[in-house]
Order: structure tokens, then sequence, then C-alpha cells
């Protein structure tokens, strides 16, 4: 049992290359964590991690361990909360890494009716445009939108996101309405992204698809700042569909182009493996079960 602690440990440290976030995560002393680390080096044998004041990094030893102990500790923390499952809810930290706009326009009330249904889980949000590293930061999961690169994360898609194009009644009286895709390029279009230039648009009517050339001065990482500068008549934008009901109802925004629509946006959660503590595992069955029930 000691080893399996020990082993666990590890892991963690090894996931981090990092004592004191590992420690942080595991909730122990640092002194405490190092000592049992090199207390395990010595059953071992062997040197598992090169430790100078900046850094960890895995010996080749230890990375042959991690990569052996990861799959062991996985199973035994999945076999205990199967058991745990049995006799208690849930409960502890939930921690996620999600798209702040998202979050705050699509998860916010399903996250509270969530945490209303399980009073024993606490939650850590990271709200942010980046994209954590759930391999060695301390999520249990995260949220990305759109298409995702090949990796070794494990990824469930659990919502898509229908999309389409918006501009203020004061800036299509101004710059005029567009009758085709091509006709955007003589437009202000207000980009999702930080890079001045161009943004490829693709647009489909069913039957044929089109790329355009998105260009316009302003480009952005962020939803809400989108919005509200195509409600203050900037320029054409392209939004989700759920965030713009309001403000189309209300006569705020009209719809652009309404015959040609961009593809929908994956919606995906992610984890760093497909063995996940049962908080993680139910909170991404929630997500799916809500997110597709609205779509």
């Amino acid at each position: 049992m000691d080893l399996l602690r020990d082993m666990a440990l590890f892991v963690e440290v090894a996931k981090s290359r990092n004592f004191s976030r590992a420690a942080t995560v595991l909730g122990m002393p640092n002194s405490s964590l190092s000592r049992r680390i090199s207390e395990l080096e010595k059953t071992i044998g062997l040197r598992l991690l090169n430790r100078t004041t900046r850094r960890t990094e895995l010996t080749d030893a230890g990375q042959i361990y991690f990569e052996r102990c990861q799959l062991i500790v996985e199973e035994a923390l999945a076999a205990h909360e199967k058991l745990r499952e049995m006799v208690e809810q849930p409960s502890g930290h939930l921690r996620v890494s999600m798209p702040v706009d998202f979050a705050v326009i699509y998860l916010a009330p399903l996250i509270a009716e969530f945490a209303r249904s399980y009073p024993g889980i606490s939650f850590d949000l990271d709200l942010s445009s980046r994209r954590a590293d759930i391999m060695t930061e301390p999520f249990d999961l995260a949220i990305r939108i759109g298409s995702l690169p090949d990796s070794s994360l494990y990824a469930r898609r659990i919502a898509s996101v229908s999309v389409s194009l918006f501009a203020s009644p004061d800036y299509l009286r101004a710059a005029g309405q567009p009758s085709s895709p091509a006709d955007l390029i003589g437009h202000s279009c207000i980009r999702l992204g930080v890079w001045p230039g161009e943004t490829i648009w693709s647009l489909s009517n069913g039957v044929e698809k089109v790329d355009v050339q998105a260009r316009g001065r302003f480009a952005m990482n962020n939803v809400n700042m989108i919005q509200r500068l195509a409600l203050l008549g900037m320029g054409i934008a392209m939004l989700g569909e759920g965030v713009t009901a309001a403000d189309v109802a209300a006569g705020r925004l009209q719809q652009v182009l309404p015959g040609w629509a961009p593809p929908e946006i994956p919606v995906y959660a992610v984890t760093a493996s497909r063995l996940i503590p049962a908080k993680a595992r139910l909170f991404i069955e929630f997500l799916a079960q809500r997110l597709q029930t609205r779509s």
C-alpha cells in the first residue's frame, strides 16, 4: 500500500514537472513530497527525476516508470471511485478549464443546476481563452470549442453551436445588405482571433460551399466584445444563434445572408485519461444531455 501511495505521488510530480505544484494538488508539504520521492528512488535503486532549482525532468528510467505507474494509479483510482459511488454521492473539487465566452453564455446556468444536484462537489473553474495543458496542469477536464488537434487526450463531443452572420440595422442601412457571400469582401467584418489581416469564413447554402476572405478593422478573442461592436454598428459578425436571439427579437441585430450558414462549431469535453473521477464523468454526462436537449 505504501508503494502504491508513493507511485501516485510520483505520477503527480511527473505530470506537473514541478514539486511545488504537485504538492499543492496533493495537499501536502513540499518537503514531505520530496522526501517520499527520494525514498521511492532508494527503494527502486534508480534515479527517476533530475531536479534543479528551476525545473524537474524525468530520467529515462523515470519516463518508463511513469508510463507504467500512470496506468496502475488510474486503475486503482477508478476502482476506488466506483466503490465510493455505491455508498455516497460524488464529492470533492471539480477542476475545469473552459473558454470564458462559452462558459458565461451557455454553461453558467447548467453549472448552477449541476451544483444544486450534487452539493458535495465544489468547483475550481479556470475561465480563459488559452488552452490549458491538462496533462501537466491540475484539471479534471477541459471544455474545448472547435476542431481538436491530434493528441493523446481523450475527447467526447458534447454539443454543437449553430452560428450565422449578424449586423445592426444602422450598419446595413449605411453599408448595404449583402446579397451573396462574395459581397462580404466589401464589408467590415468583425472577426474572432487576435491577428490582423484576413480570416476565411466558410459558408454553405446546402448545395454550394464558398470560402470568403473576411476583412475588417476589428479582430479579437472575446465573443461578448464582438457582439457589442456589432450592436454598435461596426460591422458584420459571425455569432452563435443562441447568443443573438434576444437582440434579433428586439430588432437590434439582423441576420445577414440568411440562406448561407457557416458549419456548426463542435464542443468537446477533453480529459487526460479515459479513467476519470466520478464527479468529472457525471459532469460531462450532464453537460452532454443538457446541451444536446437545448440544441
